[in-house]
């Protein structure tokens, strides 16, 4: 079974409502009538997207949206936002959320700003996956196979990197392809690419 759609809000009749619109689109779906309960119940962890009301009485969408992104928990987040809120859905947005809704909201733009949000959300969990297995990998490298890859980054050419470093260009070679095996690499543009997913910055100049 795919991973749920949360929906937050206060309001019974909107709760229906969204679970009824998710539901006859094929989506499995949990409701919660604050935001409270849904971080206790720790849902967003399994979550595929979560659909917030921007004004609740205990935390609203905006705190809610600013929590997950403090815990570091890349859910995509859809913003429900009555008149006169478009400030505070703005500023959620700026937060991370991927859009907002305003009410009375329109089915057919819902779903598809759903549909958005669910695509966003696996592009998020595969640079995310990525990034962890970038940095497993680096984290095999020697400490001068790490300044040999961060010289990589810099975009240096081998001979550059041998004067950098104070070694013979063959000694570069060495551990250049030292680095492209620990780091399962078949080019340079796949070194560099998960260099740059796990962080890793060109050397800084004294």
């Amino acid at each position: 079974m795919a991973d749920p759609i949360l929906i937050v809000d206060d309001d019974d009749d909107v709760r229906d409502s969204l679970r009824a619109l998710l539901e006859s689109a094929g989506y499995d779906v949990r409701d919660f009538n604050s935001a409270k309960r849904v971080l206790e119940d720790g849902a967003v962890g399994q979550a595929a997207c979560l659909i917030a009301d921007i004004r609740m009485p205990d935390m609203d969408g905006l705190a809610l949206q600013e929590e997950l992104v403090r815990r570091r928990i890349g859910l995509p987040v859809i913003i429900v936002t009555g008149h006169g809120d478009v400030p505070l859905a703005v500023r959620a947005m700026k937060a991370g959320a991927i859009d907002f809704i305003e009410k009375p909201f329109d089915d057919e733009l819902l779903l598809q700003s759903i549909g958005h949000a669910l695509t966003r959300g696996k592009e998020q969990r595969g640079q995310a996956s990525l990034a962890q297995s970038a940095t497993e990998r680096i984290a095999l490298l020697t400490e001068r196979e790490r300044q040999v890859l961060e010289c990589l980054v810099a975009g240096q050419a081998n001979k550059v990197i041998a004067y950098e470093l104070d070694i013979s260009p063959r000694t570069v070679e060495i551990h250049r392809a030292h680095v492209m095996e620990k780091m399962q690499a078949k080019s340079l543009s796949d070194v560099v690419r998960l260099a740059l997913a796990a962080g890793v910055s060109p050397p800084s100049k004294a």
